[in-house]
């Protein structure tokens, strides 16, 4: 009889060891996530943080290049409309729980970013323009800002990477499938076709 007990209490001893082994795992694993899937979400406020900034900066590039003798109407208009769509686009780290959103959100970004680059190549045929000190200042801003924004979008598919690679890895997958956790992929910045290649203006006349 107390040999049967015995055995019994090393059975119970044993499970309750398991358990608490895998309790501690599944701890720890999803205490790693949440820190992962928060470093994510901080590195996507640095780029909003980022595309804010060159939204704040148009309205004076605009008010000043809109000084200029006889300047393309539709270049500065089309840098206009593509800032509008931008704030029309939801955003905030739900943005990265729905990929046609992140979708969205990214193409009125990359519109933008098409808009002003076209904008400054055109501003090469008017030198009285570019000898506007204001205007030296905001040009040097934007692209300043423009290659913020590229380091951060890189930073962030880095972190976002590490993520996704993280709740792919065993115990997480596991302990994903089995308690039903929500942590899903993020999506990623892709680059926009043809975006090697730089923005082509034609000076000639109609």
């Amino acid at each position: 009889m107390s040999k049967t007990l015995g055995c019994v209490l090393a059975i119970v001893g044993l499970l309750l060891l398991v358990v608490l082994v895998v309790g501690v795992s599944a701890f720890g694993t999803y205490n790693g996530l949440v820190t992962q899937q928060q470093a994510v979400e901080a590195q996507w406020a640095q780029v909003e943080n980022v595309y804010q900034r060159r939204a704040d900066l148009i309205p004076n590039l605009v008010a000043t290049v809109r000084g200029a003798a006889d300047f393309e109407r539709g270049t500065l208009e089309a840098v206009v409309e593509a800032r509008s769509r931008v704030g029309q686009v939801t955003a905030g780290p739900q943005v990265l729980e729905n990929p046609q959103a992140f979708s969205q959100y990214e193409a009125a970004q990359n519109q933008l970013s098409s808009a002003l680059s076209r904008l400054l190549v055109v501003v090469e045929r008017y030198p009285e323009l570019k000898a506007v000190a204001a205007f030296r200042d905001l040009q040097a801003q934007l692209e300043g800002t423009e290659n913020r924004i590229s380091v951060e979008r890189h930073r962030f598919n880095e972190t976002a990477r590490d993520y996704n690679a993280q709740i792919r890895r065993v115990p997480a997958a596991w302990y994903i499938r089995m308690l039903g956790w929500d942590f899903a992929d993020k999506p990623y910045f892709q680059s926009e076709p043809g975006s090697e290649r730089p923005p082509q203006v034609d000076f000639g006349t109609p």
